[in-house]
């Protein structure tokens, strides 16, 4: 069966007075239908650009999709005209935002923004595109949908407006969800409301998703693949399970390392990766990771490895065998080696 999406060598680069930014340095990834995908790395990493860059939201200039495809349903959405695009957008793939707030209009009711789409994309008559806002509404639990209809967006909370912005994604019944961290800006309760929310509707609706977030714990009960990047590439790809069970790279272990454990194992001291994220104006020759490695060696600083097999469906990019990573798991020590002290940063 081929996939949904096959995204291959993708590359997008960003043109600044200081130099050539490489925020997308050659990923490539699949996802099937009805497949839940979960991104995961630090601010910076490259997994929000990606996606932008498949939608072809990158503003060009002073962004560049370099190179790479992203075939979707036999079609390559990067080679598309704008109005295809458009189309694609609105009724194959959506993408809900970090912010709701910046993505709603503030002049407009919540009614008139879930009935647009409706009436462009599916000939709903103004009635219709009407019932079926209401339906939306209430499909992501927002109570008195007919009522609320005619508020603004600042008249509803930041759950609520979250809740508005993954109806208006559903509206056309898109076949692939991209979600960029939307619970960043939510407290806790109302985080787990919303992954709740977004995975029933994936099961019901049979669609796909992409979420993407910095937080592996919140894959655990999501997605069923994840991919960790790293200064713009992927550095380790598996299925959930298989990713929890063996981490076969150091920063996704230093990831897991950062998370309190629920599961009733002895506690230990939460790890935090040391340093900062590399320049991706000037990259290391080597291993971009090196750097903040615990388990760095000479052949890390002079080469960038590339991504292996390591299990069946489990890929990573580093030079240690994954029975190195897991003899040296138990004992792990994370020491800052960034050049000039930069400080500590928590995973």
């Amino acid at each position: 069966m081929s996939a949904l999406l096959q995204v291959t060598d993708l590359r997008t680069l960003f043109h600044t007075d200081m130099g050539t930014v490489r925020a997308v340095d050659g990923v490539s990834f699949f996802l099937n239908e009805g497949e839940k995908l979960g991104i995961v790395g630090e601010s910076g990493c490259g997994k929000s650009v990606s996606m932008l860059s498949i939608m072809k939201l990158i503003p060009q200039p002073p962004g560049e999709i370099a190179s790479g495809s992203a075939v979707f349903e036999g079609r390559d959405l990067l080679r598309l005209d704008e109005s295809e695009m458009d189309r694609v957008r609105a009724k194959d793939i959506a993408m809900i935002f970090q912010d709701p707030m910046t993505s709603l209009n503030p002049v407009l009711t919540i009614g008139r923004q879930l009935t647009e789409a409706a009436e462009i994309h599916l000939g709903m008559s103004p009635e219709q595109a009407r019932r079926h806002a209401i339906d939306l509404l209430r499909q992501v639990n927002v109570p008195a949908a007919d009522q609320r209809l005619n508020e603004y967006p600042h008249q509803f909370s930041g759950g609520m407006r979250q809740r508005v912005m993954i109806a208006m994604a559903i509206s056309c019944h898109p076949k692939v969800l991209i979600a960029d961290e939307p619970t960043t800006a939510l407290d806790v309760t109302i985080q787990a409301q919303i992954i709740e929310l977004v995975k029933r509707l994936g099961e019901e609706l049979g669609m796909a998703v992409i979420w993407i977030t910095h937080d592996l714990g919140v894959v655990a009960g999501l997605c069923d693949r994840v991919q960790v990047m790293y200064a713009g590439r992927i550095v380790e790809s598996a299925s959930v399970d298989e990713l929890y069970e063996h981490p076969a790279h150091p920063y996704t272990l230093g990831l897991m390392g950062s998370l309190p454990r629920l599961d009733g194992q002895p506690k230990a001291r939460l790890l935090t990766i040391p340093g900062l994220p590399p320049d991706l104006i000037h990259m290391p020759e080597g291993c971009a990771f090196s750097p903040r490695c615990p388990f760095v060696h000479e052949r890390c600083e002079q080469e960038r490895p590339s991504l292996e097999r390591v299990a069946e469906g489990h890929v990573a990019a580093c030079w240690l065998s994954i029975e190195e990573i897991e003899a040296r798991r138990g004992s792990l020590v994370v020491e800052d080696r960034t050049p000039h002290g930069r400080g500590d940063e928590n995973a």
